[in-house]
């Protein structure tokens, strides 16, 4: 993803993925101090989860614009080393994932867990986590994690944690059987927020001042000769007309960005010192004022969007994001100023003031002759939830289709005079809750398409600010983890945004050779929200699943026995492997032609007809009459009706069809003693007389071993008991990868 917007963005995500993992290996600590102005805005406990194979869960914490700190404790019987770290394959590797915006998806990444996970977690250090600026970081699960993030840290809004009972293309893919380990986890969550609006910090400790915006007319100084008379400007400024700080002093402000605005601009007036300054040869020196400012967080010198010296010119900022931004003002050096001379009363003194340029309503760009469109939400019937697409709010066009034409919409001037750089803009909102779903954008010509489109969270993308764009087939954000291309072609520009940010989405369309012929072209464009990327590919069923707090609806594919990976368009089985795979899954199922044909005809089917088998071979042995016989089938019928219909594939399963058999053929065997022996029997008062019956005993047991030989085929037994012993062997090595080898 392109970070063009933010200049230390990466620093940023690189210090607070640092902090939060610092924390789990106990750097970070809570002092609950007397005397600060927090509270407890929530919290909450997730009981007790067990995450079986290919499990996963998302849980969802939302940050308020007050909040001061976000701490959470997250334990689970996990324990891995460094050395079984490195041998756990990733499609057994418990994993914990963090997302600001929307759920994680370490399946579309081919880099986050390349090396995070392989490098022993003792190593993890500051150095390492830099080689790593993306928007997701995910981490081997801890046995226990402690972490608290402050809001100098992470910005207000939704946070998204997932944890992954293992990880990879295979997530997805259908199996006959799932094995492996299964881990538990539980965790408490609690968000802390300042009492006071005006306050903010860790603690609530550092004064805020809130910048009041009015509209305002006339020039701007710093217009760069706009035409004034297109745009609307709304002045932001302080209480306190002027404001005073010492050397190594910081004031903090904050403003709201209401809407989609043009520019930014921060300015500094009437700056001086509350004493002459001069240098030696007597000339007045200039004071430096650091500005630093940052989207949703108090920026520093470490830990800022944008920065610069707004003694020498205003810092102007192209296309603010939506949201309250918060302002750094710090001067320096000011003993510089004063030829080297430390004096604690010395100050600068400045006036604070920001500017807001918008266009008008239906215009955008640099002089407001671009055009800009509303997309309104149209939900899609019997859909599941918050499927939806998006036609534009005009006139000039009239759709009952998801698809809409592009022509009547098309800006048809340029800024500069370049003929190649005309933009559209369009304007979406993902609903709350809809952080689960896919942006879906296509355009569709009989021609080569000659647009560029870009995509931005927050605001209006540009050729330098952008979160996605596509070009070409050769220029687009497709190494993004969360851009998806869908066979896009000369004449057809086709992706997803996967798992899209609640939220103002904006997107342009910048039109290239509007010289040319192509204008005329008829382009069909379609936005819309969907589910599952691509419908699966064809190879799976898109399903519904939500959050551990239900406030996020997240869609997944559930991909068949040849296919996996997030969209089930990776081919992890071709199709003659499938067919040998059918060979050998049937060919093992030999040994039990004989019980098949028997269960068949009493109408019974697969675990159903495995379980019955064996038990039928056991009641078989016992020559009882057929009436004992079916009504021990029956009780047995039942019992494993029930197995099969629950847990058919657990392993248990072995054990208990056996214990039943056994126990069927000793229940046979009572009932054909008592029959047989009636006259045999012991008394129940033992009166010393059993040597007597000794004799008697002896005859007895001298008879029974002569009946069993004669009964059973013992050559037969062993090797029903050696093709047992072999059964259980293929059952230890039997996995979700070799069920089709084993199985049976």
């Amino acid at each position: 993803m392109a970070f063009h917007s933010i200049l230390c963005s990466p620093f940023n995500l690189i210090l607070t993925i640092f902090v939060l993992f610092s924390c789990c290996f106990g750097l970070c600590y809570t002092y609950n101090q007397p005397g600060y102005n927090t509270f407890t805005v929530s919290s909450f406990s997730y009981p007790q989860t067990t995450l079986r194979p290919f499990d996963l869960r998302y849980i969802r914490v939302d940050l308020p614009l007050w909040f001061s700190s976000l701490s959470i404790s997250l334990s689970s019987d996990v324990d891995l080393d460094a050395a079984s770290l490195r041998k756990t394959p990733e499609s057994a590797l418990p994993i914990i994932c963090f997302r600001g915006g929307s759920p994680p998806l370490p399946e579309v990444s081919n880099t986050s867990l390349k090396d995070l996970v392989l490098v022993p977690i003792s190593n993890y250090s500051f150095g390492v986590i830099q080689a790593f600026p993306n928007v997701e970081q995910c981490f081997p699960m801890q046995k226990n994690i402690t972490m608290k993030l402050t809001n100098e840290q992470i910005s207000p809004g939704a946070w998204y944690f997932g944890l992954f009972n293992g990880i990879g293309r295979t997530r997805t893919q259908s199996k006959m059987i799932v094995r492996g380990p299964a881990y538990a986890f539980s965790a408490n969550i609690t968000v802390e927020g300042c009492t006071t609006p005006t306050m903010w910090g860790q603690y609530c400790n550092q004064t805020v001042d809130t910048l009041s915006c009015v509209p305002s007319a006339g020039n701007i100084s710093v217009a760069k000769s706009y035409n004034q008379t297109s745009k609307n400007v709304v002045s932001c400024k302080n209480s306190l007309e002027t404001s005073c700080l010492g050397d190594g002093e910081q004031k903090l402000y904050s403003l709201e960005v209401m809407g989609v605005a043009e520019e930014l601009t921060i300015m500094a007036m009437n700056i001086r010192l509350n004493v002459m300054a001069t240098n030696n040869s007597g000339n007045f020196i200039g004071v430096n004022l650091t500005c630093f400012v940052r989207h949703g967080a108090i920026p520093s010198a470490a830990l800022h969007d944008y920065s610069g010296n707004i003694s020498k010119a205003p810092l102007s900022i192209r296309s603010p994001k939506v949201g309250r931004w918060y302002i750094a003002i710090l001067p320096v050096n000011i003993s510089k100023e004063l030829g080297g001379t430390q004096n604690s009363n010395t100050k600068v003194c400045y006036s604070m003031e920001s500017q807001v340029l918008e266009c008008p309503i239906g215009k955008a760009g640099s002089n407001c002759t671009w055009e800009r469109f509303v997309l309104q939400t149209i939900l899609r019937r019997g859909s599941s939830p918050f499927e939806s697409y998006y036609l534009p709010v005009s006139e000039k066009v009239f759709s009952k289709s998801a698809n809409f034409p592009l022509e009547p919409l098309l800006s048809n001037s340029s800024y500069g005079e370049k003929p190649d750089d005309i933009w559209t803009y369009f304007l979406s909102e993902i609903p709350r809750g809809a952080a689960g779903g896919n942006i879906h954008i296509q355009l569709t010509s009989d021609t080569e398409i000659n647009y560029e489109v870009y995509a931005r969270f927050g605001g209006l993308p540009s050729i330098d600010i952008w979160d996605y764009f596509y070009a070409n087939s050769t220029r687009s954000s497709d190494g993004s983890m969360f851009f998806m291309m869908n066979n896009s072609s000369k004449e057809k520009v086709d992706f997803y945004i996967l798992y899209a940010r609640e939220g103002i989405w904006g997107f342009g369309l910048r039109h290239l050779n509007t010289s040319s012929s192509a204008s005329k072209d008829v382009i069909i464009m379609s936005i819309s929200l969907e589910r599952c990327p691509k419908s699966c590919s064809s190879h799976g069923d898109c399903k519904l699943g939500f959050d551990a707090s239900g406030l996020t609806s997240y869609s997944f594919c559930a991909c068949d026995r040849r296919h996996g990976g997030f969209d089930c368009g990776i081919e992890i089985v071709s199709h003659q492997g499938h067919i040998w795979q059918s060979f050998c899954l049937i060919a093992s199922n030999a040994a039990a032609v004989l019980p098949a044909f028997w269960a068949l005809r009493q109408k019974f089917m697969d675990f159903w007809l495995s379980f019955m088998a064996v038990v039928s071979t056991f009641v078989y042995l016992a020559t009882i009459d057929e009436v004992f016989k079916r009504a021990i089938h029956t009780a047995v019928a039942i019992l494993t009706a029930l197995m099969a219909v629950t847990k058919a594939t657990r392993s248990s399963n072995i054990i208990i069809v056996i214990a039943i058999g056994a126990l069927g053929l000793l229940i046979g065997w009572l009932i054909e003693l008592l029959t047989k022996y009636r006259s045999f029997s012991f008394s129940i008062g033992f009166d010393f007389h059993m040597l007597d019956r000794w004799q008697t005993l002896k005859v007895w047991v001298q008879n029974l071993i002569k009946t069993l030989f004669r009964r059973f085929r013992w050559m037969f037994v062993l090797a029903g008991f050696t093709t047992l012993a072999f059964a259980a062997i293929s059952w230890k090595l039997e996995t979700s990868e070799s069920y089709w080898i084993w199985h049976r």
